[in-house]
């Protein structure tokens, strides 16, 4: 029986969190069929590792979803990280700071300063942790999705008014992985709510276009592996089609699975029929990869 462990929790920002404030706000965990965690306070990452053995080398750093108001955090997270060190590849979960948090100054800063650091952290620790660092990439679930997409295609992007060694790595995903995700912050194509959250009420066009993922491929976007249901009422179908349409623009290779029932968040879909298949998909893809050599 394969067998994977926690290994450590990090900080991702021991010496001070950019963008932050204190407040008397404190984090929310709450248990119930999911561990959902909102109001994050201390951004960090919870690292799964899978036995050296096994490992490939390659990472995924999980953006778990939750319409930029909390996070999924185990059904979208550590089961995922869990499922990933089955495969030999080491999970790693980012519990990033929320835009409606008082501690947060700028909103729509703070999530992506996290993965970017987040990225940067894996690196820092590759030796360590038996990963190479040509082979660390992202995934996210909704808005999380919408998050890695920021990343994959805004990973240069500088929000940070001071930096240490890490800062100086790179945040460049080698991969991107996006299942049922938020990519536009356009009308009529984006989640409400996780428009709302991240840009507020009434967003400038100038926010809105820079926070659609969609408008924003280029050429060092890396390969990406998309999956969504055509019957998603909560974040369409044509988020995952914009964003696959703008990666073959650029000649990104991109791989993307439709299923025609499923809707939203359905996960592992371990009682889904044939969507259940996906994260065989997702197996294959990720393993070409590294075999390749090509991330």
């Amino acid at each position: 029986m394969l067998s994977y462990a926690q290994q450590e929790t990090l900080s991702l920002w021991p010496d001070g969190i950019p963008n932050s404030e204190k407040s008397n706000e404190k984090e929310i965990q709450n248990q119930q069929e999911i561990l959902s965690i909102s109001k994050v306070q201390e951004p960090s990452i919870e690292v799964y590792l899978p036995s050296k053995r096994l490992a490939t080398g390659q990472a995924v750093v999980i953006c778990p979803g939750g319409g930029y108001g909390f996070l999924s955090y185990d059904w979208e997270g550590t089961d995922f990280a869990k499922w990933l060190n089955s495969k030999g590849i080491a999970g790693v979960v980012l519990k990033y700071r929320l835009p409606d948090s008082k501690s947060v100054i700028e909103s729509y800063k703070a999530p992506l300063q996290d993965v970017q650091r987040a990225i940067r952290l894996v690196r820092a620790n590759s030796e360590k942790w038996n990963i190479q660092n040509n082979k660390v990439g992202i995934m996210g679930f909704s808005a999380g999705g919408h998050l890695a997409a920021s990343l994959a295609t805004r990973f240069d992007e500088d929000y940070l008014e001071k930096e240490d060694a890490v800062d100086k790595l790179s945040a460049r995903p080698d991969f991107s992985v996006l299942v049922y995700p938020v990519i536009s912050m356009k009308n009529g194509i984006t989640h409400g709510g996780s428009r709302r959250n991240l840009l507020g009420e009434n967003a400038a066009e100038e926010l809105v276009n820079q926070f659609s993922n969609e408008l924003q491929v280029t050429k060092d976007t890396p390969p990406t592996f998309l999956v969504h249901t055509a019957d998603d009422t909560a974040v369409p179908v044509e988020n995952s089609l914009l964003f696959y349409k703008a990666l073959t623009d650029k000649d990104i290779p991109a791989e993307m699975h439709l299923y025609p029932k499923g809707g939203h968040g359905f996960a592992m879909a371990k009682e889904g029929g044939y969507l259940a298949t996906w994260t065989d998909r997702l197996s294959d893809w990720l393993e070409s990869l590294s075999k390749n050599g090509k991330q």
